[in-house]
């Protein structure tokens, strides 16, 4: 690729899925095995819990501040995910990591996906993960402890949704066994970075 062509080498990398269903494990695990690769933070409007880091974990935005963005076309994709609980994809992080020259990995919902594939089309590798079945979804949402009744029925209802969306990505995987999703995910990965 010549240095004349400097888009040909903005690549990027969308990993998506039904809350649950795994991409941040997997997401994380490719970050670890593959050096090429970037975290996208995301900004968000939610509040930040204790374990997490502004600039590492997501970038945590007044609701204001968000609105503010949108106006001035600050982000490639952008959704109100839960009532109040904005999250979106700035430019701005995707050319911090490109001018790293690095691919950006972007861990986000259904929809936002779609969005920046629509925009990136040529450029970008989808990847859904899919849970084996909405049963076991709601098992490891249980599990977690942080799910009221009320929020469960909620993300179960929106996986339900965002499943009939799966065959628009470049590739499924079926989440059954991590460690087998996580080297499934990989290989994709890494042949897509040798195109």
């Amino acid at each position: 690729m010549s240095a004349e062509h400097p888009e040909s080498l903005r690549k990027l990398i969308i990993i998506t899925a039904p809350s649950g269903a795994g991409k941040t494990s997997i997401t994380h695990y490719l970050l670890d095995k593959i050096s090429a690769l970037a975290f996208s933070v995301s900004a968000t409007t939610r509040a930040q819990r204790s374990h997490e880091v502004n600039g590492r974990d997501y970038y945590f935005i007044s609701e204001d501040e968000f609105k503010h963005k949108i106006s001035n076309k600050e982000f490639v994709e952008w959704e109100m995910v839960y009532k109040g609980k904005y999250y979106g994809t700035l430019h701005s992080e995707l050319e911090r990591i490109w001018n790293l020259e690095k691919i950006p990995v972007l861990d986000i919902d259904v929809k936002g996906a779609i969005h920046v594939m629509q925009q990136f089309s040529g450029r970008c590798l989808t990847i859904f993960v899919q849970p084996p079945s909405i049963h076991e979804l709601q098992r490891r949402l249980e599990s977690r402890g942080t799910e009221t009744m009320e929020t469960l029925e909620a993300r179960l209802n929106k996986a339900s949704y965002e499943l009939s969306f799966s065959h628009q990505f470049h590739h499924i995987i079926i989440n059954e066994n991590l460690e087998k999703a996580c080297t499934e995910t990989e290989l994709i990965v890494r042949n897509f970075l040798t195109v």
